[in-house]
């Protein structure tokens, strides 16, 4: 809880200004009874004023119920206006620094969340805190003013009132927590089966032409119909539990009032002569409407009462699931001494391992040794899950490795200014992810300050160009969401513009050219090797064409580096490698006939 508060403390005043504005409003409130009794007593059934007399009873009395109206009326305002405030600022705080976390997290920890949990802890649960917040800095006091007021101003029109409140009220409060009790867990259940449908939504959303190439549409309806229908059985189950909440409040609030009806005819009529004389302080119709009034409010706080606890128990599990976010500190961070990288290139696998936290097994990479000298270009081969995309990752500090260590010009990646070491890596990507914006916006995210001449100049290397210019704007042209009116080759060769920008010192392919024809995957190695010399270029490909022209091609299996060299001297050394391309070449003769 103060790890969430803390979010709070720049908006103190407001929050603060919000329960002294209520305040007012109930104190004002509290008064209304005890001025209705007074224009029924002494006024409308008074027996010792004429009727001019009652008549100013009436209408000054009425005129000062008017006036407490106003004033509780605005301070309702103020309250409302103060807390909408304050909470409104602390949810936005809150949902900033979760986003912000979500961006720290490394792989590993993103690894634990659904992508759907995630957009509903920063979203769904952060409005249930904010919601929290501004019902306890206006609404609990209100609650607490409103009862413990109601109580003693019912004690002081008739203790006998209060005798039977207390009584009744206890039973009728322990009743209602016993429920929400009930309804707890059921509240986590809820938040849970939400993550579920989010995260159905998005696959579908993201993976739609998946869906309907392969005509999955009524099986995906059906998945999500039965995702949809758990989540609504479990939000009616703690509706069914809160909803006999209202009814016992409602019987309760008859047997109240039929109680403080019946002492009250009863003691009128024991106290009559005392009325008709107009002596001692007896009970009278006005003090029983007072006590019917102060009963309806007490109830009404018990009720706000119960609202603000099926508040919290929502907020407790949406903050627990809040903090599990906040709480991910980055695994991947800077070490307290840094080295911040000039010039770099060279890069070493030195006894590396590695495996993916909570993978139990045989690991990923193991004992890898591999040296790439600055400026070289490095082709990395083997077969799907030979760990060749998680060696790359190495680099960057994607993950660490589980053991010995990755050097880049000598010194260990862990030694490095992150960000600064990231910032002069560029990584291109398979699935080439591009943001909503035009075509000149995503080149930006290499450089933001890159003049025209630049972007058009990278946009060359990586044969994009022509492409971007056959668009009627250009490179102004408007991108749909996630790239979709782009094909793939399209969006692979912006995103390697977009790493040129970087004027990275370490390239990396993952992949990258897997939907270029091999007419333009030529054109852009060759116009890579005319312009980038000095930058390491490492490339991992499943294709022959897209190794063999590399400094050296490395071939892994199963983590392991196997062999080392350049495409001639595999070719006649290296079995994997002679398997490779026989049988991609076979391939290709048979795609020609």
């Amino acid at each position: 809880m103060k790890k969430i508060l803390k979010y709070l403390k720049p908006y103190w005043f407001l929050a603060l200004l919000a329960p002294i504005f209520m305040g007012v409003e109930v104190f004002f409130e509290l008064l209304q009874p005890k001025l209705m009794e007074k224009i029924v007593d002494n006024g409308v059934l008074s027996t010792t004023l004429n009727l001019s007399e009652k008549i100013d009873v009436v209408l000054n009395t009425g005129l000062l119920m008017l006036l407490c109206v106003a004033i509780a009326g605005i301070g309702g305002i103020l309250s409302a206006a103060f807390a909408s405030t304050a909470a409104n600022s602390f949810g936005n705080d809150v949902r900033k620094a979760v986003f912000s976390r979500v961006v720290d997290l490394s792989f590993e920890q993103k690894d634990k969340f659904t992508t759907g949990s995630l957009i509903t802890r920063i979203t769904n649960d952060v409005t249930q805190v904010q919601n929290f917040i501004m019902m306890s800095i206006r609404m609990f006091v209100r609650t607490i003013l409103l009862f413990v007021g109601g109580i003693v101003m019912m004690y002081i029109t008739s203790p006998k009132f209060a005798m039977v409140l207390g009584v009744i009220l206890p039973i009728q409060v322990l009743i209602i927590i016993s429920f929400l009790k009930k309804a707890l867990p059921i509240f986590k259940q809820v938040q849970n089966k939400i993550d579920t449908v989010n995260s159905i939504v998005q696959e579908n959303v993201n993976g739609v032409r998946v869906v309907k190439a392969y005509t999955r549409e009524d099986y995906e309806s059906k998945k999500f119909a039965r995702a949809n229908e758990d989540l609504s059985l479990t939000t009616l189950k703690v509706q069914k539990i809160l909803a006999i909440v209202n009814p016992l409040m409602t019987i309760f609030l008859y047997i109240i009032v039929v109680a403080i009806i019946y002492l009250g005819a009863q003691q009128i009529h024991i106290d009559l002569p005392e009325i008709l004389n107009n002596t001692g302080n007896p009970m009278t119709v006005g003090k029983v409407m007072a006590g019917l009034t102060y009963i309806f409010q007490i109830l009404m706080s018990v009720i706000m009462l119960a609202m603000i606890v099926q508040s919290v128990t929502r907020a407790k599990v949406s903050i627990d699931r809040l903090n599990a976010v906040l709480d991910s500190n980055p695994t991947i961070m800077d070490c307290d001494e840094h080295s911040r990288p000039s010039q770099i290139g060279t890069v070493e696998y030195r006894n590396v391992n590695f495996n993916y936290p909570n993978l139990i097994g045989k690991p990923v990479i193991s004992n890898f040794n591999l040296k790439i000298e600055k400026g070289e270009s490095l082709a990395i081969l083997g077969s799907t899950g030979s760990g060749k995309s998680s060696l790359v990752n190495l680099i960057p500090r994607f993950y660490d490795a589980t053991s010995g260590a990755v050097l880049v010009n000598g010194v260990n990646v862990k030694e490095y200014h992150l960000q600064e070491l990231r910032e002069k890596i560029g990584i291109v990507l398979q699935q080439a992810e591009l943001f909503s914006g035009t075509i000149k916006e995503n080149l930006l995210w290499g450089d933001e300050n890159a003049s025209e001449e630049e972007l058009v100049h990278y946009a060359k290397i990586a044969q994009a160009d022509d492409f971007i210019r056959s668009f009627t704007d250009g490179y102004d042209t408007v991108i749909s969401e996630k790239g979709a009116s782009l094909s793939g080759g399209q969006k692979q060769r912006i995103s390697i513009a977009r790493a040129l920008l970087k004027k990275p010192e370490i390239l990396i392919f993952d992949d990258a050219t897997s939907a270029l024809d091999l007419a333009t995957e030529a054109n852009l190695y060759q116009a890579l090797r005319a312009n980038l010399q000095d930058t390491t270029l490492i490339i991992i490909a499943q294709r022959v064409a897209s190794a063999k022209n590399a400094d050296k091609i490395a071939i892994i299996d199963n983590g392991t580096l196997v062999a080392c060299d350049t495409h001639d001297v595999l070719f006649k050394t290296c079995a994997i490698y002679q398997d490779i391309y026989n049988s991609q070449l076979r391939r290709g003769e048979e795609d020609e006939q």
